[in-house]
């Protein structure tokens, strides 16, 4: 099987075009790039806006209980999503200094895989527990008991979709991310259709109410890897990788420098969403109906969040694979085209949060259930928050995705650290509590701590030279 899925770059672009152009020809090659792997993030993301838009059909406290126990999953799933990321920037600068690495891109995806192992395992034993650490968060125990039933199920998809991103950052790294889209779009109705006939008992199927969403959720991550898999198996571009050939050999040099590259940046993604998280936590302190307007707003901007998201992706690839090649020139316009899609969008999404934050909010709930109107409002009103630190946000994962291509992920992991932990959780906390702006600090605490790492990712950025970052390229070329 071999489907030729053209990407335009500078790579394949002629030379005098290039020449002419080059932040024109860099524009395109980032946009080339970058869709696919924003549409693969929304709907990666629309996956899970389905679930909590099901769960709100349950009722408001199925979708309370369903955000604990979501958050709490997060918690984990975040930090792989960030260690399985380093396939893209390592694999990118082994393809940047020679395009024809096969051995070394197939060493690098390998020990993605066993790093995923690595995770899974505990992982799983700890959600397993699920209900006793939310009971000694002090939440509610029946939401505690119902949040527990509901990751029983979701927490078996961990390890399919560790293994899908691995993959996915591999072909990413090749330029070629439309396959991973392809089998993400696939999963989409999939993971809807599941939940319509496991939550909800239709088509003979046992009504099973949260545990069938968390279900339906684990199956549509296998579904993701197996189609994914079975691509680069089979079609001729990837297949001379032999990625699960001898599977099983250790490579215990290559594994170890994944988890130098890849450990800084799970800490770093965790940082920001462990921090959102310890927000819903605090949001569930001040009862079920914050809780639940707060899970809506969330889910609207995570799911704003999924572009610059991508756009950072394909500027890890672009700046990594320019790095690799000692095009320090090459490096500067991949990152400042970055900034400037990512930072453009969230200045829109901004604007639809201001004007209208009713038309984003109303598909969450049924209006005709108890309580709803109240989330409701209150969901509209946190979106105003959303929109401030769009822009922030925005620029902070732009900024460390670009950072990372240059393999520079330790420092920005601290950044992340002190942004969010040390400054962010705190004040969120303090403003939500010791103030009358209840929620409403909490979210203005997030958008601060949002805009310091986001200033602290970009001043890196524009300092590299000064800070050795470029002293990896080859000193033949730079």
């Amino acid at each position: 099987m071999s489907i030729d899925l053209p990407i335009l770059a500078p790579d394949s672009a002629s030379p005098s075009a290039t020449a002419r152009r080059p932040w024109l020809a860099e524009a395109l090659a980032m946009l080339t790039l970058g869709w696919p792997l924003v549409l693969t993030n929304v709907a990666q993301t629309a996956m899970t806006a389905t679930d909590v838009v099901m769960m709100g059909h349950l009722g408001p406290q199925a979708l309370a209980a369903g955000a604990l126990g979501g958050n709490l999953y997060m918690a984990f799933l975040i930090f792989g999503i960030g260690v399985m990321a380093a396939v893209s920037p390592m694999t990118a600068i082994e393809l940047g200094r020679n395009r024809h690495a096969v051995r070394e891109v197939r060493r690098t995806v390998r020990q993605g895989f066993w790093a995923a192992v690595t995770m899974a395992l505990p992982m799983w034993l700890v959600l397993w527990q699920a209900e006793a650490i939310l009971l000694g968060l002090g939440q509610d125990p029946v939401l505690a008991r119902m949040a527990a039933s509901y990751l029983s199920t979701l927490q078996w998809g961990l390890l399919p979709f560790f293994f899908y991103l691995g993959l996915r950052g591999f072909v990413a790294s090749l330029q070629r991310p439309r396959w991973a889209m392809l089998v993400v779009l696939l999963a989409l109705p999939f993971n809807a259709f599941a939940n319509w006939c496991l939550m909800f008992g239709h088509l003979g199927f046992p009504a099973l109410g949260l545990p069938g969403s968390g279900l339906a959720t684990s199956m549509a991550s296998l579904l993701m890897f197996l189609g994914l898999a079975l691509v680069v198996t089979l079609d001729r571009r990837f297949r001379r990788y032999r990625l699960f050939g001898r599977f099983w050999v250790a490579d215990w040099p290559r594994y170890r420098a994944y988890w130098r590259i890849g450990f800084p940046i799970g800490v770093t993604v965790a940082f920001e969403v462990v921090v959102f998280n310890g927000a819903a936590f605090l949001m569930g302190l001040l009862g079920a109906t914050p809780l639940a307007a707060h899970a809506i707003a969330i889910q609207i901007a995570s799911l704003t969040f999924m572009v610059p998201l991508g756009i950072g992706q394909a500027g890890t690839v672009r700046v990594g694979r320019a790095f690799g090649a000692g095009d320090r020139d090459g490096v500067r316009r991949a990152g400042a085209v970055a900034i400037v899609l990512g930072l453009g969008f969230m200045a829109l999404t901004a604007l639809l949060m201001l004007l209208a934050p009713g038309l984003l909010v109303t598909p969450f709930l049924d209006q005709s259930r108890p309580g709803a109107a109240e989330v409701a409002q209150l969901a509209m009103s946190f979106l105003l928050f959303a929109a401030i630190f769009q822009l922030a946000d925005g620029a902070q994962v732009v900024g460390s995705s670009i950072l990372r291509g240059l393999g520079d992920t330790r420092v920005p992991m601290i950044f992340a650290g002190v942004g969010y932990w040390a400054i962010g959780l705190p004040l969120s906390a303090a403003l939500g509590f010791l103030t009358p702006l209840a929620g409403r600090g909490i979210w203005i605490g997030l958008a601060i701590a949002l805009a310091i790492v986001a200033a602290l990712m970009l001043g890196r950025w524009f300092s590299r030279e000064r800070l050795g970052l470029m002293a990896g390229m080859r000193a033949d070329e730079s």
